[in-house]
This record gives structure tokens, sequence and C-alpha cells, in this order.
């Protein structure tokens, strides 16, 4: 398992990362360089192996792609990434590492270090003050999904066109009556089949 870094300044950290993005990108991070940026104390260069451990700076100092990344408007997000990274060992034990409590923190830090309770206690402060400065994607933290538009897209049920109401009135009703008469049928039997229809059929509606 990973050794953690750990700052006895952590009260600092917060402002050197504000630096970080509001000052020029060094050459290279040195204490000399954190003197340039009002960080004059003895234990302040202790603030550079916590940035080298989460990729912002590599071994020599030199910044990464990773501290371009964090000077832009995505910072927080950057820097939760960068964390995962890092310390990647103890999200592989708590996954969600970034909201576990300073006992269990503490556990899990106490098997890696060396040191002494002090030392275990600023190593877990280093890491929750880090914390403090990073988004993981909380609740509010993700904004709303926009629905995309385009040929491939159907837009939302509210905005769907509403199909007409089904009409209310009765159903007209169409009757076709065939009538087969023999060709040897005389004319006074056609009249007369033709007077019986006009009998049933008008004088049933007339009687209504």
């Amino acid at each position: 398992m990973a050794a953690y870094p750990y700052t006895p300044v952590t009260g600092k950290l917060k402002a050197l990362l504000a630096k970080v993005r509001s000052t020029g990108t060094p050459s290279k991070l040195t204490a000399a360089h954190l003197k340039t940026l009002g960080f004059t104390s003895s234990n302040d260069p202790s603030m550079i192996g916590v940035l080298k451990f989460i990729g912002l700076v590599d071994g020599s100092g030199i910044p990464t792609p990773l501290w371009s990344e964090y000077r832009g408007q995505s910072h927080k997000r950057v820097l939760a990434r960068a964390i995962s990274q890092g310390y990647s060992d103890l999200f592989a034990v708590y996954p969600d590492a970034n909201a576990r409590s300073t006992a269990d923190l503490t556990h899990v830090f106490s098997t890696s270090s060396t040191g002494g309770e002090q030392v275990v206690k600023q190593t877990v402060t280093t890491f929750k003050t880090l914390v403090e400065e990073a988004d993981f994607g909380g609740p509010g933290a993700i904004p709303e999904t926009v629905l995309p538009t385009g040929p491939l897209h159907t837009p939302p049920a509210s905005t769907a066109p509403q199909l007409p109401a089904p009409a209310t009135a009765s159903p007209a009703v169409h009757i076709d009556i065939q009538i087969h008469i023999s060709p040897e049928s005389t004319s006074d039997q056609i009249d007369k089949i033709f007077e019986s229809m006009a009998k049933h059929l008008y004088g049933s509606r007339s009687g209504r």
C-alpha cells in the first residue's frame, strides 16, 4: 500500500491550490518558487510532496498536463480525478473514501504509515483538505440533463403533438338493399314489389 503524503500546514494547502489557478505556471515547483507566492515557512515545502502525489507535478516538481487542466473552470472535477488516481489504494478499500469518516481513514492510513499518531492525524487532515476543494459528483454537482435535438431524437412527451379528442356524435348507419327480380316478372308484379318495400320502409319510420 502507498505511503500517503502529509503536510503539517494543511491550513495553507487550499491557498496554494488557489495560487496554482491564479498565478503563472512555473517551470518547476520549488521551495524558492513557493516563497515568491508568500509561502515562506520552513514547513511549506511539504505541500510540494502532496501535489506530486496527486499528479499536479511530476517527481522532479515540473508541472504536468494535469496542472494546466486544474487551472480551468472544471478545476474541482479535475482535482477529484487527481485525488482518485493518487489515492487509488485508498479508493480500492473504500470507493467512497472522499465521504468516509475520520475513523475509517485513520485505520487505513495507519496501516501504511511508519510515523506516530500525529503523523497519521496530519495524513488524514491532508486528504480531507484536498477533498474539500474537489467535486466528486455529489448531489447538485451534475447539471440537469438537456435533451438533444435533431432527427434522431424524439421530443419529450410533454411537447409531442396531441391527438384530437374522439368525436362524441353517434356513428352514421348506411344500409344497402339488393333486390333480385325475375326477368319473367310483369310490370304489375314489379310495381307491387316496390309498393310493398315503400310500405315497410317508409311506413315504419313515420310510425316511430
